[in-house]
C-alpha cells in the first residue's frame, strides 16, 4: 500500500466499525496507565515525565515489557517484579475504567456509516473523561484537584472548541469558542455563587462541649475532649477563624481570664492582644463551646466546573451542578447510615461533579432538554 493510499480517507471508511472500538479501548488503557502516574505524582508536585515509571517501594525502574496496561498487573499478581511489594489495585482499576470510558465514547459518538468524521469528536470526549477520572481519584485521596487539571482543562476546552466546533453543536470555530467561554463562565460562576451563599448561611459550626472542657491548640491541630481536628481540615482560606469564649487561656509564658479567642491561619487574637500564631507552639483554653469554620466546597471545585463547562457548555455545567448535589447527598446519607462518616466530616465533591458530567454525555442532555421543554 502506497503513502497516498494510507492517507486516503475513502480507504479508512471501509475499516470495520469495531476495529476502531478495539483501538479506542486499547488507547484508553494506555492513557489510564499514564493517569496512574498523574494521580500519584501531581499531588506531590512531582514531574509526570521524569523519572520513568518505577516501583514506589524499591525504586525499581519498570521496563517497557513489564508496563503493559492491565496485563502486567494480572500477570504479576499485583506485586512488584523486583521486591514483591504489593501494587495497589487502583492501577488496574484506573486502566480498565479509562479503557471502558474511551470505548464508551466511541460507541456513543462514533457513526458506523461515517466513522472518520466522528473519530475526532469521540476522541476529544474520551480525553475529557480521562481528565475527570484523574481528578476524581486525586480528590478522593487528597481532597484537592490540581490546577493542571482545572485551569489546564479550561484552556484545553477552549482549544478543542475552536478546532472542533461540533463539540458544542456549533458550525464555526468562533461560535464554538463563544459557547465554550459561556460554559466555563456559567459553570464557575454558578458554583462560586453557591459556595459564597453556603459560606454565608452555613459557614460556621458551633460545637457544644462539656462544662469547663479543656481545648488544646498544638502546632498542627486543635484537640477537643473527644477528638483531634487537623488545621488543614478547618482552614480553607485565610479568613476562616476558630472562635471561643474562654474562661481561662494558658500560653507557655502567660495566662488570661474571661477572654474571646480568635485563631485564623494569619492571626491569633486573645482579647485585645494580637499575636503571631507562628510564635505560639501551645495554647490551652477552658470553654463550654467552640465555633469552627465550615466549607461546603473549595475553589478547586469552582475551577473544575469551569473546565467542565468549557467542554460541554453551560447547560452541561448546570446539569452537572444539580445532579452532583443529588449524588453527593445520596452517597453522604448512605455513608452516615453505614457509620462510615460523621455529619460534619469532610467529603470530596469533585468526584460527584465528574460523575454528573459523564451522565450528561451519556444521556443527560436528552433528559435536560426534555425537562426544560415542558
Amino acid at each position: 500500500m502506497g503513502i497516498d493510499a494510507i492517507f486516503n480517507a475513502q480507504n479508512w471508511e471501509v475499516v470495520p466499525f469495531h476495529f476502531w472500538s478495539l483501538c479506542f479501548f486499547a488507547l484508553g488503557c494506555i492513557v489510564g496507565s499514564f493517569l496512574n502516574v498523574c494521580i500519584y505524582r501531581m499531588p506531590l508536585d512531582l514531574s509526570v515525565v521524569s523519572p520513568p515509571s518505577h516501583c514506589p517501594h524499591c525504586k525499581y525502574s519498570i521496563p517497557f515489557y513489564l508496563n503493559v496496561p492491565l496485563v502486567t498487573w494480572l500477570w504479576l499478581g499485583g506485586k512488584c517484579k523486583n521486591c514483591g511489594a504489593p501494587i495497589s489495585p487502583r492501577y488496574f482499576v484506573v486502566e480498565l475504567l479509562t479503557g471502558v470510558a474511551f470505548l464508551g465514547c466511541w460507541l456513543q459518538f462514533g457513526v458506523p456509516s461515517h466513522p472518520l468524521p466522528t473519530l475526532a469528536l469521540a476522541l476529544v470526549y474520551a480525553i475529557f473523561i480521562a481528565g475527570l477520572i484523574c481528578a476524581t481519584f486525586i480528590d478522593f485521596e487528597h481532597f484537592i484537584i490540581p490546577d493542571e487539571i482545572t485551569l489546564g482543562g479550561i484552556v484545553a476546552g477552549f482549544a478543542a472548541s475552536f478546532l472542533l466546533p461540533a463539540l458544542h453543536g456549533a458550525k464555526t470555530p468562533g461560535e464554538g469558542m463563544v459557547k465554550s467561554l459561556l460554559g466555563a463562565a456559567v459553570g464557575a460562576g454558578v458554583i462560586y455563587a453557591v459556595l459564597r451563599l453556603g459560606k454565608l448561611l452555613f459557614g460556621r459550626q458551633k460545637l457544644p462541649l462539656p462544662p469547663d472542657a479543656k481545648i488544646i491548640f498544638t502546632e498542627t491541630a486543635v484537640c477537643l475532649p473527644d477528638r483531634e481536628i487537623a488545621y488543614e481540615e478547618i482552614f480553607y482560606r485565610k479568613s476562616d477563624t476558630i472562635v471561643l469564649q474562654a474562661r481561662t487561656v494558658e500560653l507557655v509564658d502567660r495566662c488570661y481570664r474571661d477572654v474571646t479567642v480568635r485563631l485564623s491561619p494569619a492571626a491569633l487574637k486573645i482579647g485585645d492582644e494580637q499575636i503571631n500564631p507562628d510564635d505560639v507552639n501551645y495554647l490551652e483554653a477552658v470553654s463550654g463551646e467552640i465555633t469552627l469554620p465550615r466549607e461546603a466546597m473549595g475553589l478547586g471545585d469552582v475551577k473544575f466546573l469551569g473546565a467542565i463547562g468549557a467542554f460541554i457548555g453551560w447547560q452541561g455545567a448546570v446539569f452537572s451542578l444539580m445532579v452532583s448535589s443529588m449524588i453527593g447527598a445520596a452517597v453522604g446519607v448512605v455513608l452516615i447510615l453505614l457509620r462510615r462518616r460523621e455529619w460534619s466530616s469532610r467529603m470530596p465533591y469533585g468526584p460527584y461533579i465528574a460523575a454528573a458530567a459523564v451522565l450528561w454525555l451519556f444521556g443527560g442532555q436528552k433528559f435536560f432538554h426534555a425537562l426544560f421543554a415542558m
